[in-house]
């Protein structure tokens, strides 16, 4: 799967699961099609890739999407732990963000170089040293971290968190961190978010709307 339709299956299990919470045993193309933002025949077609198949008139059964698409996601019954690095306002607000849980992922840690948050109460999960990345690591089995740290220490971060043993990154920094293949030959994923880069692309469509 390329990167748009990886994004698309994605909404799609995370749509199917808030569906089933609603009580909903079926749904129709045109219905996943609208809450994905996408159209009907888009559904069919990467479901169509993906070999999943409906009734013609009956839709297609949510538990058994779910596990079809659960399984091509590689989800499992366990949580996904992922930690967070850097514990300034965006840290925090992803700390405490509820929506997590209900996609199978579970925040572990926190960590910081600020003394003053390790012992913070607030916080729902602990916030470590960065000297005890590695030791958190191995101990829960993480694979991916959030990067929520100022632009003069985002770089250096990343290369703890990979020499720790973290392949996949979702970065918040305001600097671009680039992939390198390391020296076991692994290729670690990593996402930019950039929030003003996106907003600034916001503004520009409303300035300049494409025609249709």
């Amino acid at each position: 799967m390329n990167s748009d339709m990886i994004l698309r299956t994605t909404n799609y299990y995370r749509i199917l699961n808030r569906l089933r919470a609603l009580g909903l045993e079926k749904v129709f193309a045109h219905n996943l099609a609208d809450a994905a933002g996408v159209s009907a025949a888009v559904v069919r077609k990467d479901f169509s890739l993906l070999e999943i198949y409906g009734q013609k008139r009956g839709g297609y059964e949510i538990p058994d999407l779910l596990e079809k698409i659960g399984k091509i996601l590689g989800k499992t019954d366990d949580p996904q732990n992922v930690i967070i690095v850097g514990c300034g306002r965006i840290g925090k607000a992803l700390m405490h963000y509820t929506g997590f849980e209900g996609d199978g992922i579970h925040v572990v840690a926190g960590f910081d170089s600020d003394p003053k948050v390790y012992n913070d109460t607030t916080h729902p999960v602990p916030v470590y040293p960065i000297n005890r990345l590695e030791e958190i690591i191995k101990k829960h089995v993480i694979e991916v971290a959030i990067i929520t740290a100022p632009e003069g220490a985002a770089a250096d971060l990343y290369q703890k968190l990979v020499q720790a043993g973290i392949y996949g990154i979702l970065n918040f920094s305001p600097i671009t961190l680039k992939s390198t293949r390391l020296e076991n030959g692994i290729l670690p994923v990593v996402h930019n978010m950039n929030i003003a880069l996106e907003l600034e692309q916001i503004f520009y469509k409303l300035k300049f709307p494409k025609e249709e």
